[in-house]
């Protein structure tokens, strides 16, 4: 009776919380069809119920880009460093979307699933990813838009060109994932405990925005406040977007290894203090 017993294969077995660095990473992909599943219905929901669906896509970067255009372009006179202005604006824009998108939805994590966490056992780091890569699907397609305008304004003559950064693109891809995943890990740690950070960090990263080369190049900003703008890991994954893709922006190896490095630090830290707080949310949420 005692090797029947030995001798059976179980699909899951109950342990002990493990280690903190213990992340589960084997379930993660044990579950990865319930990844994509999760991936689906963020796209699905996100139009669901609208008057034009996914259109809405397009109509955000557009009209967020006509706006600047006007506003920082036309009335602030903000140098676009020679770039049509709509080309420089949809650059910084349909990156920062994908950025922001990440760390806002991922920031709320615990509190807009507590009802399923509560209920069923799964990897909890499956639903920040999930989040991560539906926000990828989204920002092909603005990618796409702003491919379609690239194409407008080069038979038109616009004085831009494609360089060899476009090749570190998706590097520049994953660590905008990466530091919007960690990021917003931290803070939805933090708005488990403290829920006044929820109210803040809508605004907060709108704000987030102006100490990044979204509306501005690198530079036009003075020698004294440059360095301090170009700790933000997002400035040289938007300069190096923008250098690669219309041959205008600031890039050196120093600022982009820094900004890497910065991205994987947070990424980690984000994980391990998520995976710490997820083991006993639900008494606190």
């Amino acid at each position: 009776m005692l090797e029947s017993v030995e001798h059976e294969h179980w699909d899951m077995v109950i342990e002990p919380h493990g280690h903190l660095f213990d992340l589960k990473l084997r379930d993660v992909w044990h579950y990865r069809d319930l990844l994509a599943l999760l991936v689906r219905r963020d796209f699905v929901s996100f139009y669901k119920q609208t008057v034009l669906g996914p259109v809405w896509f397009f109509i955000q970067p557009l009209f967020i880009t006509i706006t600047y255009t006007f506003v920082f372009g036309r009335l602030a006179g903000i140098s676009t460093q020679g770039l049509p202005a709509p080309l420089f604006y949809m650059a910084g824009i349909t990156a920062w979307n994908y950025f922001s998108e990440c760390l806002t939805k991922t920031s709320t994590v615990f509190r807009d699933n507590s009802n399923v966490f509560g209920k069923v056992y799964f990897p909890r780091l499956i639903m920040p990813l999930s989040i991560i890569i539906s926000n990828l699907i989204k920002f092909g397609v603005q990618l796409g838009m702003f491919m379609v305008m690239m194409l407008y304004y080069g038979l038109k003559g616009a004085p831009f060109h494609m360089t060899a950064y476009a090749f570190l693109f998706p590097l520049v891809v994953l660590q905008m994932a990466l530091f919007g995943l960690g990021a917003g890990m931290i803070v939805s740690a933090l708005t488990n405990r403290y829920r006044d950070l929820a109210f803040l960090i809508a605004f907060g990263v709108q704000l987030a925005m102006y100490t990044t080369t979204v509306i501005y190049p690198l530079s036009s900003v003075p020698l004294k406040y440059k360095w301090l703008i170009a700790l933000n890991p997002m400035t040289p994954a938007i300069e190096t977007f923008r250098l690669g893709f219309l041959g205008q922006g600031t890039f050196t190896w120093p600022s982009f290894g820094n900004s890497l490095l910065t991205t994987l630090l947070i990424a980690g830290f984000g994980i391990i203090i998520f995976n710490k707080v997820e083991r006993n949310f639900i008494d606190t949420v």
